[in-house]
C-alpha cells in the first residue's frame, strides 16, 4: 500500500525509520531464546527464523506441548508471530509467510520471486504454489527461470537446502530501548524479564549457568543505575532471576525515568544437571538454601548476609573471616551434637570479650592457653576454660595475663 492510501485510511498513523541494526538484534535475541529449544536454529533476515524441531518433540511432550510453549514464550519475550510446522525449512519458511496455510494453498509471493515473476505469473493465473506445482517443469522453467524451479524443489525436499546455523554468541550483553520512559521500579522488572527469557536461552544453549549478572538503568539526564545480582551458585532459571532482580528493585528508589536498560551476564560456569531420588526424602520439603540466601541478599543488601571460612589463625576471634555467600563451596558437615571437650570452639563467640567476677562461674575444664600474635602487634595470651555460669549456661571464658576474667563464647 503506497505511503499517501496508507495516511487516507489512517490519518494518525506516525512514519518511523527503520532501524535495521534493532530488527537484526531482536531476531538474533528470539534466535538465543530459541537455543533452549533446539541448538539448529537459523536467520532469515529480515524478520523469519527457521528451527528444526524434529529432535525436540518428545522430549517437550510433542507438537501439542511444544507449539503452545513457543507461543507463550514469543509473547513474553514481546513479540507476536506465526508458526508453521514443515518437513523442509524453506516450506516451513512459507507457510509462516502465508498464514500457515498448506503449501499447495499458499499464495505464489511468499517464494519472494521478482516483480517480472510474480507479474507473469499473475498474467498466467498461476495464484497459489499448487497451481504452480501443476505447470510443466521444462515449460515453467524457461519462461520463468530455473531459480523459481528450484527453490520449489527445495521446499518439496528435492534439492538440498543447507542453512548456516546460529551460533549464540560467547557473552551475554543485551540492550531493549523501553517504549516510553519508566518511572516506576515495577516497570522496570516487566521489560528487564524479556531480556532474562533471552539470558536464560543462551545458558541452555551452552549448558551454563551464570553466579552475577548486571542490570543496568539510563536515565536520560542523570548517570546510569548499576545493580549487580549475585548468586550462590550457577542458576539458569529466568524465574528465579526475575524473583531476586524484584527483590532488589523493590528496595530501589529511582534517580530519574529510565528510559532503556541493558543486561549483561558474569561468571558464566558450566552447569550440570543433577539427578534426582526416586523417593523424595522426608526432610527434603524445602527450596533448598542457594535461592533463600540469595533472596536475603537481595531484599536485606550485600552486607547483611554473609559466609564464614575458616582461617590457621590461633586467636579465636581472627579464626575466621567474612566472604560473600556461595564464595566458598561444599557440603556442609554434619557432626552429632556432644558435650565442649578440651579444645572445643563455641559456634557463638562474642565480638568484644566481656568481663566476668570470679564469683559468678564454675570451671568445667581447661586451661588451654593461647598465645599469638606477636607479629602484628596485636599479641595476646589467656588461658581458656569450659566453665558453667549461674544461668546453667556452658559458655569459654578465659583469663589474661593480668588475672581477669572474660566471657567470650557461649556452647549451649
Amino acid at each position: 500500500m503506497p505511503l499517501s492510501a496508507a495516511w487516507a485510511v489512517a490519518p494518525a498513523l506516525r512514519i518511523l525509520p527503520r532501524q535495521r541494526v534493532a530488527e537484526q538484534d531482536a531476531l538474533e535475541g528470539i534466535a538465543t531464546w530459541l537455543c533452549r529449544f533446539t541448538p539448529r536454529v537459523t536467520l532469515q533476515a529480515p524478520r523469519q527464523l527457521a528451527a528444526e524441531m524434529g529432535g525436540s518433540l518428545r522430549l517437550f511432550g510433542g507438537r501439542e506441548q511444544l507449539e503452545p510453549a513457543l507461543r507463550q514464550g514469543l509473547e513474553q519475550l514481546g513479540f507476536s508471530a506465526c508458526l508453521a510446522w514443515a518437513p523442509t525449512a524453506r516450506a516451513a519458511l512459507w507457510g509462516a509467510a502465508g498464514g500457515g496455510a498448506p503449501l499447495a494453498d499458499l499464495p505464489v509471493e511468499v517464494t519472494g520471486a521478482a516483480p517480472d515473476v510474480l507479474r507473469l505469473l499473475r498474467d498466467l493465473g498461476v495464484r497459489t504454489l499448487g497451481e504452480l506445482m501443476r505447470l510443466p517443469r521444462d515449460g515453467a522453467a524457461r519462461r520463468l527461470g530455473p531459480g523459481l524451479i528450484d527453490d520449489l524443489d527445495r521446499a518439496l525436499g528435492g534439492l538440498p537446502d543447507p542453512c548456516a546455523t546460529f551460533t549464540p554468541p560467547a557473552r551475554f550483553a543485551a540492550r531493549l530501548e523501553l517504549p516510553a520512559q519508566v518511572t516506576e521500579a515495577a516497570g522496570v522488572l516487566f521489560a528487564a524479564r524479556r531480556l532474562l527469557l533471552q539470558l536464560e536461552g543462551f545458558l541452555v544453549a551452552r549448558q551454563s549457568g551464570l553466579r552475577e549478572f548486571v542490570l543496568t538503568l539510563r536515565h536520560p539526564a542523570a548517570q546510569p543505575t548499576r545493580l549487580v545480582m549475585r548468586l550462590a551458585g550457577a542458576s539458569r532459571n529466568a524465574a528465579h532471576f526475575t524473583t531476586l532482580l524484584q527483590e532488589r528493585l523493590m528496595r530501589l528508589e529511582l534517580v530519574a525515568p529510565v528510559e532503556a536498560i541493558r543486561l549483561e551476564a558474569r561468571r558464566i560456569e558450566p552447569l550440570c544437571a543433577t539427578t534426582g531420588s526416586l523417593f523424595q526424602d522426608a526432610g527434603d520439603s524445602g527450596e533448598g538454601w542457594g535461592p533463600l540466601i540469595e533472596r536475603l541478599v537481595a531484599r536485606l543488601g550485600e552486607t547483611a548476609v554473609h559466609g564464614l571460612a575458616i582461617q590457621d589463625e590461633h586467636r579465636p576471634e581472627k579464626a575466621s573471616q567474612t566472604v560473600a555467600p556461595g564464595a566458598l563451596s561444599g557440603e556442609p558437615v554434619h557432626r552429632t551434637p556432644q558435650a565442649p571437650a578440651r579444645g572445643a570452639r563455641p559456634v557463638w563467640l562474642l565480638e568484644t570479650p566481656r568481663r566476668l567476677a570470679e564469683n559468678t562461674f564454675v570451671l568445667l575444664a581447661g586451661p588451654e592457653r593461647i598465645e599469638s600474635g606477636w607479629w602484628d602487634d596485636d599479641e595476646v595470651r589467656r588461658d581458656y576454660f569450659v566453665a558453667r555460669t549461674g544461668e546453667a549456661s556452658l559458655v569459654w571464658i578465659f583469663r589474661d595475663r593480668e588475672g581477669g576474667w572474660f566471657l567470650h563464647g557461649i556452647f549451649a
